[in-house]
C-alpha cells in the first residue's frame, strides 16, 4: 500500500466532518446534498436530461429521477419537452430554483472562503491544484476500473502488433525512419523477455487496447533504458490510463536497475509529451543510442 493513503484517508474523512456531509438530511434551506447538487449541475449545463445528470453526478438513472420530481414538485426545477424530440425531457432552473441556488451558494462560498482566510496565497493556490488533480484522478480510477494492466504474453503478439500499426498509421508515423517497420512488431513478448525488460498491455474483456514498455536503450550508455512502443486505441483515451501504465514501466525500469529514462517521440504526439512532462520527461536537444528512428524529432530524458 503506498504511503498517501492513510493520510489522505483520514483528512478526507475530516473534510467530510467538517462540510457537515454526515448529515445527509440536510445541506440547506431543507434541501438535502443531493437535492442541492443536481440544482447546481442543472445551472452548470443550462439545460439537462435526467441521463445527463446521472453521469455527471455519477448516480443511479432511478436515484437523479426521483430527486427531480421532488424539486420539480417544490417549483425549483421546469420540466418541458425538446421540441426536437418530444420523448426527450429537458430540465432547467426556474426562477424559484434560481434563488434556492444563489442562497445556498452564498452558503457555501462563505464557508469556503473562511477557511481559505488560514491559508497563505501559496497554500491556497496549492489546495486548489491538489484538489483538482486529486478529483481527476478519483475519476480515473472510477472510469478505468474494468481495465487491466498485464504483462505481455505471447498469444498477445497478434493484437499488440495491431495496436501499434493503427495508432501510428493514426498519426502519420509510416515510411522509412519509424518504429513501425522495427522486426520485433510481430514478436513484441519474445523481444521483452530479458531482465532488462518489460512490456505490457491494457485490456477490457479480453481485448487488448493499448501497450508500452522499456528495455535498454541500443547504443546507448549503460544505466539508461528506453520507453517504447507505448500506445493506445482511441476508446482507451482519457481515461488516465496513460499514467498508469507509465508509472508501472518506470517501476519496472528502477527494478531492473536503470538510472535513467529516454524517449524519442513527434512533435505532432502533443498529448504524449504532455504526458511525458507531468511525469518528470524533460526535452533534450537531440537523440541518444542507435534506435534507428531517424523520423522522430521530439526527444525526453528523466532521471529515475
Amino acid at each position: 500500500m503506498r504511503p498517501e493513503v492513510a493520510p489522505i484517508r483520514e483528512f478526507s474523512r475530516a473534510m467530510v466532518r467538517e462540510l457537515n456531509v454526515l448529515d445527509t438530511g440536510n445541506c440547506f434551506a431543507g434541501h438535502s446534498f443531493s437535492e442541492c447538487h443536481v440544482l447546481t449541475e442543472v445551472e452548470n449545463l443550462g439545460q439537462a436530461t435526467v441521463t445527463a445528470l446521472s453521469e455527471r453526478l455519477v448516480l443511479e438513472k432511478s436515484t437523479v429521477s426521483r430527486l427531480v420530481q421532488g424539486l420539480v414538485k417544490r417549483g425549483e426545477l421546469l420540466m418541458t419537452s425538446d421540441p426536437v424530440d418530444g420523448r426527450r425531457k429537458l430540465l432547467a432552473l426556474s426562477s424559484k430554483g434560481r434563488k434556492t441556488l444563489a442562497s445556498i451558494h452564498q452558503h457555501s462560498n462563505a464557508q469556503v472562503e473562511d477557511a481559505l482566510a488560514f491559508l497563505s496565497e501559496s497554500e491556497r493556490e496549492q489546495v486548489v491544484a491538489g484538489l483538482g488533480r486529486y478529483a481527476r484522478a478519483l475519476r480515473y480510477a472510477r472510469v478505468s476500473a474494468d481495465y487491466r494492466i498485464r504483462a505481455i504474453k505471447k498469444t498477445d503478439n497478434p493484437a499488440v502488433a495491431s495496436v501499434i500499426r493503427d495508432v501510428m498509421t493514426e498519426h502519420g508515423a509510416v515510411g522509412c525512419g519509424y518504429s513501425i517497420n522495427d522486426p520485433e512488431v510481430d514478436d513484441m513478448h519474445g523481444a521483452y523477455r530479458g531482465p532488462d525488460a518489460a512490456f505490457f498491455v491494457i485490456e477490457k474483456d479480453g481485448q487488448v487496447l493499448g501497450c508500452g514498455g522499456m528495455a535498454a536503450l541500443t547504443g546507448g550508455e549503460p544505466g539508461v533504458c528506453e520507453l517504447r512502443k507505448m500506445y493506445f486505441r482511441p476508446e482507451l483515451r482519457g481515461k488516465g490510463l496513460g499514467a498508469r501504465l507509465l508509472g508501472q514501466i518506470l517501476d519496472a525500469a528502477r527494478h531492473a536497475g536503470f538510472q535513467r529514462c529516454y524517449l524519442e517521440t513527434l512533435e505532432s504526439m502533443g498529448q504524449a509529451r504532455k504526458l511525458y512532462a507531468q511525469h518528470g520527461f524533460v526535452p533534450i536537444d537531440g537523440a541518444l543510442g542507435e534506435t534507428g528512428h531517424s523520423a522522430c524529432n521530439s526527444f525526453m530524458l528523466r532521471d529515475l
